[in-house]
């Protein structure tokens, strides 16, 4: 078990020594198995950084690394440095939610600083030969705060008022809100149109390629 970083140099200094390392390394240092694939193992190379890095907070509904108020993402990138999927964040709470804020969300507590491991993790490449990048501190500007604010706001109006259903991925400039459910037996409770309790598949919010795309633009842009 790898002890939590003391500090926020410390954290970034264990990063710096994992950059260029293939998960197969990665997993050599933990002690685990590589799985064949991702399909049933969709959290397994952040479940994997987490330990290695010595994250603390498991799947509790706070910052991965507590002590220091860090969310730990990765972010699966082709040859070219582009995302290659949209990147989720957290549940989406689907009942009780009237007058919630968008400061106390989860969301706006996830995304105040995130340590982002990119994964150079094109499809061809095996999984145990997909290599770590290097990792880079991120909180977002006025700019972005708002755009998620605003996307948070309107999706979160969508759901108070009933209309869970008719929300659709392609909604938020940088925020989307997708089903996240093991299998569609995975049911829970929502507000239907008419203000009636329904059931419904879970809701994820997830930060959409474009997004994180532009995050790593600006941070690795030429100066």
């Amino acid at each position: 078990m790898v002890s939590s970083p003391a500090s926020t140099a410390e954290l970034l200094q264990r990063c710096q020594a994992l950059a260029g390392l293939t998960l197969a390394q990665l997993a050599a240092l933990a002690d685990i198995k590589v799985p064949a694939n991702l399909q049933r193992d969709k959290g397994w190379v952040g479940q994997l950084l987490e330990l290695v890095l010595g994250a603390s907070a498991g799947s509790k509904a706070e910052p991965d690394f507590v002590n220091l108020g860090i969310e730990l993402k990765t972010l699966p990138i082709d040859l070219n440095g582009k995302p290659l999927e949209s990147t989720y964040v957290c549940v989406a709470p689907l009942t009780g939610v009237s007058g919630l804020q968008w400061h106390e969300s989860w969301v706006c507590q996830k995304l105040r600083c995130v340590l982002w491991v990119p994964i150079l993790a094109e499809r061809q490449i095996p999984l145990a030969q997909r290599i770590v990048g290097t990792a880079f501190l991120w909180q977002p500007n006025a700019m972005q705060q708002q755009l998620l604010q605003q996307d948070w706001e309107e999706l979160m109006e969508q759901i108070t008022l009933g209309g869970i259903d008719s929300i659709r991925g392609s909604q938020g400039k940088v925020l989307q809100l997708r089903p996240k459910a093991a299998n569609s037996k995975a049911l829970t409770e929502a507000v239907g149109a008419a203000g009636e309790p329904i059931m419904t598949l879970p809701r994820g919010f997830y930060l959409k390629a474009s997004f994180t795309a532009d995050i790593l633009q600006q941070q690795f842009a030429q100066p």
